[in-house]
């Protein structure tokens, strides 16, 4: 087994934890900033995101919610793709946590990925490294509107 690496992201956006709690734990929501979804904000739950499949990978991450303490703690697992996919789409057992700290002009959104195996999920830690980053500016953008 090879070293296991996190992508961490941390950001401040414009608006106040409860705004963005919303954001990351409404289904409808949750799906304009990342993909369809049947989330439910409840410890315990079980569900899926839903994108394009990759080679032997169907598309879909596994997911359960591992804690959830609103509006300050979100963290679930992200499990999917297939071992025969040795690039972008391989398999992955991770797991995501989001913190929200009210802080002067807004709330920081820390959001850590966890559990990236080298050399396996080395290519979808470099993709998804970059896209993450992204997402929280999505998240604020959708926040913005809700």
């Amino acid at each position: 087994m090879g070293e296991t690496h996190a992508i961490t992201v941390e950001k401040v956006l414009p608006y106040a934890a409860d705004k963005i709690w919303r954001t990351l734990t409404t289904s409808d929501l949750l799906m304009k900033w990342l993909m369809p979804n049947d989330f439910q904000p409840s410890v315990g739950h079980r569900f899926n995101f839903r994108t394009r499949p990759i080679g032997d990978w169907d598309g879909v991450v596994h997911c359960e919610v591992l804690d959830c303490d609103p509006p300050r703690l979100l963290r679930y697992s992200w499990k999917g793709g297939a071992d025969t996919n040795p690039e972008f789409g391989s398999k992955l057992d991770s797991v995501v946590t989001r913190t929200l700290t009210p802080v002067e002009g807004g709330t920081q959104v820390r959001m850590v990925h966890d559990g990236f195996v080298f050399p396996g999920n080395r290519y979808a830690f470099d993709m998804m490294s970059s896209g993450w980053g992204k997402i929280v500016d999505a998240i604020g953008r959708v926040a913005a509107e809700a």
